[in-house]
């Protein structure tokens, strides 16, 4: 789903960054753990994920702040995911929103 999701008004092309997805494992609060890939859009950190039968996950990272949005069917719009989001203490590989505790996961 190269280019299909933005988080607050910016849109990433991975075709721009020379990014190659990589198979991971990922989980989400709503759809759990399922295989996935992933796929680092730039040098700051931001990432996407993407499966299958479940919608397409973006953390983009901007001067030390983290935002996500998702893409819930293919070729439909990228919808803003509420709050900001930051690294879980917990695992570092998960993000998490400040004001839904919803989590984005990618090993």
């Amino acid at each position: 789903m190269i280019g299909r999701v933005a988080c607050v008004c910016f849109v990433l092309v991975a075709g721009a960054t020379g990014a190659f997805a990589k198979d991971a494992r990922c989980f989400t609060t709503d759809d759990g753990e399922y295989d996935c890939d992933f796929e680092a859009t730039d040098d700051a950190g931001s990432f996407r994920i993407s499966a299958e039968g479940k919608p397409t996950f973006e953390v983009f990272i901007e001067g030390g702040q983290a935002y996500a949005g998702a893409v819930f069917e293919p070729g439909g719009r990228s919808v803003s995911l509420p709050g900001t989001y930051f690294r879980s203490e917990e695992d570092p590989a998960c993000w998490v929103s400040d004001a839904t505790e919803t989590q984005i996961c990618a090993w």
